[in-house]
């Protein structure tokens, strides 16, 4: 490895410009939450109805005695033998920050198209906890636009990331915002797609502080270059693909 080389003196002076840079991005940072705090809201007219570990429920219920829910998009489409790579790793980063979460009166769910029982068989590999329903009998993930029709695949009209695309797959990944007001009206505050989602990452937050960063230099420059179910990393990349 070949890089810059200093004194104790001139690296303190080299950080404490970095940090000048780095007290804007986060007031910035703050700046950017207000505003989003302060984006009008949609009433969520439909009756949007999950299959469950404890039966159906609609979209009000899914809040349980919460004012908020976070919903994650999660790419398992019916029939896939395992969850998307880049949303498992987004996973992996949740259950221990639930009981935070529901300190201020947010719940937290994902949402896949897959059918329950396959969820859940791919929830136990896993070893995770938060609660994940299934939208197999809704069109929930389709009006969030995380989700494309047949026709849609085949060049119809599509959205994602609130503009046009050509979607490559028939699910991307995606984070939706709801409240819910004392007379049970739910209301659709924001949502996220694509790079957005690298906010819920503190893998990525951490490896951002090492020398070497993220190290993603494959065709992709993603997650995709490096990224695996945590109980394949030990495998060969060969049995990875036969395995998820």
């Amino acid at each position: 490895m070949t890089h810059q080389i200093a004194t104790r003196e001139a690296w303190l002076e080299a950080r404490k410009a970095l940090l000048a840079e780095e007290k804007a991005y986060t007031r910035l940072r703050d700046a950017l939450a207000e505003k989003r705090r302060a984006l009008p809201w949609v009433k969520v007219e439909a009756d949007y109805q999950f299959d469950t570990a404890g039966g159906r429920r609609t979209l009000g219920e899914l809040f349980g005695a919460k004012r908020q829910l976070i919903v994650y998009h999660f790419m398992l489409a019916p029939g896939a033998k395992a969850g998307c790579v880049g949303c498992s790793f987004l996973a992996d980063h949740i259950d221990g920050i639930i009981p935070h979460l529901e300190q201020k009166d947010v719940a937290f769910v994902a949402v896949s198209r897959a059918p329950l029982a396959e969820i859940e068989a791919f929830k136990r590999r896993m070893g995770w906890s938060f609660r994940w329903v299934s939208s197999c009998r809704s069109a929930f993930n389709y009006d969030f636009r995380v989700s494309f029709t047949p026709e849609q695949l085949e060049g119809a009209e599509a959205t994602y990331n609130f503009a046009p695309i050509q979607p490559p797959i028939a699910d991307l990944p995606g984070t939706s915002v709801f409240i819910k007001d004392e007379t049970g009206q739910i209301f659709h505050t924001y949502s996220q797609f694509a790079r957005g989602g690298e906010d819920l990452l503190s893998t990525y937050m951490l490896l951002d502080m090492t020398p070497l960063g993220r190290q993603e230099r494959g065709a992709g420059g993603d997650l995709e270059d490096w990224v695996r179910h945590r109980d394949r990393y030990a495998a060969p990349a060969e049995a990875e693909a036969s395995a998820a």
